[in-house]
């Protein structure tokens, strides 16, 4: 039996799952069709199809997050406050009018400081799928990406956060800058390579030579042949390790840091985190959003609650 409908619609991908009893996942459905593509072919149409292939019932609430609910996007949800409480984030939940079905979209966060003024939107709901994970008093959560997102969680009210713009400059300076022709045609690494680590760990230690040290890889390869492999694993290290020098700065020493990350970037992660001695634990980012998109239905809806993972 289903009892509810978890989507995560973000600009160029969608989501879907249907959730059963105890939270069993009885139906699943993804495409690239994101607000971009909705805007042009209708959200509902694209929701209505989904649904339709997973055979949701026809009361089958629906809860979503993500870019649906931004300005561009179906309904715009708008950003709740920092400092909130993880509750306040379904409790402030908006309706789509118009429709037979109950759908709601979880709203972002803000933070309204001039500052440090900063937005999240989707990243909020994986907040909420580490709920559990938030046993210490006072946690980091890292939500890496194009924009990466580091949360200072305090007795599950969140304070503050910052974005680094770390995957954005690693496309921009591999693809558009001097470094483009030193790192064309890598082979790709891991977070075991020896040079993303030593790259990480200078950085870090040194975040004021960064742009000293970014046109060294150039000279590099000039100079010493430099392999494309590893000046892509130097200039990626060099990122995250710049990340990471702002990042750690939001919380005392030894806050521990919860990792939501999957695929390379949780390797290329929880690699930077054993080399610099940071203590963390790590959950998979679409068990994340899923989980956080479960419990904000179990708050709305009020579902029993051994009824969603």
């Amino acid at each position: 039996m289903a009892n509810y409908v978890a989507v995560d619609w973000g600009t160029t991908s969608f989501r879907l799952w249907l959730i059963g009893e105890k939270g069993t996942i009885i139906g699943e459905s993804r495409s690239r069709e994101g607000m971009t593509t909705a805007r042009e072919t209708g959200f509902a149409a694209v929701l209505d199809k989904h649904l339709a292939e997973v055979g949701a019932p026809d009361d089958a609430p629906v809860i979503m997050c993500g870019m649906v609910g931004a300005k561009q996007g179906w309904v715009e949800a708008g950003y709740i406050d920092v400092p909130a409480r993880l509750t306040d984030i379904s409790g402030a939940a908006v309706g789509v009018p118009g429709l037979s079905r109950d759908v709601r979209i979880l709203p972002g966060l803000a933070q309204r400081d001039v500052n440090s003024a900063d937005v999240m939107r989707g990243e909020e709901t994986q907040l909420l799928g580490c709920a559990e994970k938030m046993k210490s008093s006072d946690c980091l959560i890292a939500m890496p990406g194009t924009h990466s997102k580091w949360v200072r969680v305090v007795r599950q009210e969140v304070l503050g956060f910052s974005t680094f713009m770390t995957g954005e400059l690693f496309d921009v300076i591999s693809e558009q800058s001097i470094l483009q022709h030193a790192v064309k045609d890598s082979a790709g690494f891991d977070g075991a390579n020896p040079t993303f680590l030593a790259a990480l760990h200078a950085a870090y230690k040194e975040p004021e030579l960064a742009t000293n040290r970014l046109f060294s890889i150039r000279a590099r390869g000039l100079l010493f042949s430099l392999a494309p492999t590893d000046a892509e694993a130097t200039l990626s290290g060099m990122m995250i390790g710049l990340e990471l020098a702002g990042a750690l700065k939001q919380a005392p020493k030894d806050t521990p840091v919860i990792l939501v990350a999957s695929g390379k970037l949780r390797g290329l992660y929880e690699a930077a985190f054993h080399r610099l001695g940071i203590q963390s634990s790590t959950i998979d980012a679409d068990d994340a959003v899923r989980r956080g998109l479960s419990q904000a239905a179990r708050d709305i809806w009020q579902f029993d609650e051994g009824a969603a993972t």
